[in-house]
């Protein structure tokens, strides 16, 4: 299900022509985010802008905005299904990612945008999305143990492939927070292709934001965006302050967003819902968790919690759960257009909780697949306490759905 390579998508791009420049942006961590806030710049300064991320969260086209507005049904069904018969025409057999990164590159044509962000799915140098000719700037985020299964075992083997996205004097914005090896890694590779490498000035965008709100993994993203937005626009002279206000609507779900869950469960305060699925992002979540939910030393948190088979749950866990913390684990719902995506079993999950400080005689629930379920026992098992949903991006998706639902 997952064949990393370009030819395939190569084949279906040949009737797409790229009208649009391109900002390509990979790393583990963030660049979903990155490639949210470059886009609502884009289109704060005037310029058509179209963004591809991935996974999609409540249905499958509302991974592709344009002018920051997620693609209708319609529009989603028309480009796709010509991608479709050209697949089927040409015998090309595309991946299912192939079809969908196809599909987004067709309706930016359609709509003649200027810009098209545009997020790696999984690595960069082979992923589909690396298939495009015309890129203005490149960025890499933060990049952890992931997919090691795709892309090596050691974050400089996973750091050549994310580094696969440079072109011959593209710039390349890398996030400055990355281990020295990882940089070193990135910056030989770009000597080798002809890149100039650019980091971000994190402190004076941490000074220029002092007060608004932004968590530290937050501002390091911002800075990366508002730097590829300069390198990308050179003859916009606009200051991150006054791109603030576009950034600030924004609404990224599933991460660190707050969310109210009364139509699911009748609980009143607002739960934590956070797609960290790596220890790199648990790592940030914890953080996070400790400075605003855990409000004395040894405040039990609740948990909801769902993994796709194979990921690090106990590194996850020993970074996210406490003694005394509360535990639901639960599958989340198949993955539409993912058919090789698969939910950790929930047995599995609560016995890794059980090493990590969660209680075992009555803080840990198997709801199976219901995620209604494990909503409701973690609403009563908290009362007025703090509930954090996390774990997969897949597990926000399924809380998405179930809310519209209701």
């Amino acid at each position: 299900m997952i064949d990393l390579g370009l030819a395939r998508i190569g084949r279906l791009l040949q009737h797409t022509p790229q009208t649009w420049k391109a900002i390509h942006v990979a790393g583990t961590n963030g660049k979903g985010s990155i490639c949210a806030s470059l886009s609502a710049m884009l289109s704060a300064s005037g310029a058509s802008c179209a963004r591809f991320t991935s996974p999609h969260l409540v249905d499958r086209w509302d991974c592709i905005t344009v002018d920051e507005k997620p693609v209708s049904e319609t529009v989603f069904l028309a480009a796709e299904d010509v991608v479709k018969q050209r697949d089927s025409d040409g015998r090309v057999g595309a991946t299912e990612f192939e079809l969908l990164t196809a599909t987004a590159f067709e309706i930016f044509h359609r709509h003649s945008v200027e810009f098209g962000v545009i997020e790696v799915g999984l690595g960069g140098k082979l992923d589909a999305t690396n298939a495009m000719h015309h890129k203005a700037v490149t960025v890499i985020a933060k990049i952890g143990l992931d997919h090691q299964s795709f892309l090596g075992t050691t974050l400089d083997d996973i750091a050549l492939h994310k580094a696969g996205i440079m072109r011959p004097g593209v710039p390349c914005v890398v996030d400055a927070s990355n281990q020295p090896s990882v940089r070193a890694v990135i910056e030989q590779h770009a000597r080798d292709v002809g890149v100039e490498v650019h980091y971000p000035n994190v402190a004076s965008v941490a000074e220029s934001l002092s007060g608004a709100g932004f968590e530290p993994h937050q501002i390091q993203n911002l800075a990366c965006a508002h730097l590829a937005f300069r390198l990308a626009r050179p003859d916009h002279d606009s200051s991150l302050a006054g791109l603030l206000p576009a950034v600030r609507q924004l609404q990224w779900p599933g991460r660190l967003q707050m969310l109210d869950i009364r139509k699911i469960t009748d609980r009143q305060p607002k739960v934590l819902l956070d797609g960290a699925h790596n220890t790199q992002s648990a790592e940030v979540l914890a953080a996070y968790v400790q400075k605003h939910l855990r409000a004395q030393p040894g405040q039990p948190v609740t948990w909801v919690l769902a993994a796709t088979q194979g990921k690090d749950m106990d590194g996850i866990l020993a970074l996210l759960l406490q003694s005394g913390d509360r535990v639901a684990a639960v599958r989340f719902e198949p993955v539409d257009g993912m058919p090789w995506v698969k939910a950790a079993d929930p047995a599995e999950i609560l016995q890794v909780a059980g090493r990590h400080g969660a209680d075992p005689a009555a803080g840990l629930y198997n709801a199976g697949d219901s995620v209604k379920d494990a909503l409701a026992w973690a609403s009563a098992s908290a009362a007025g306490g703090p509930l954090v949903v996390a774990g997969s991006l897949y597990l926000v998706s399924s809380v998405l759905r179930l809310l519209r639902a209701s």
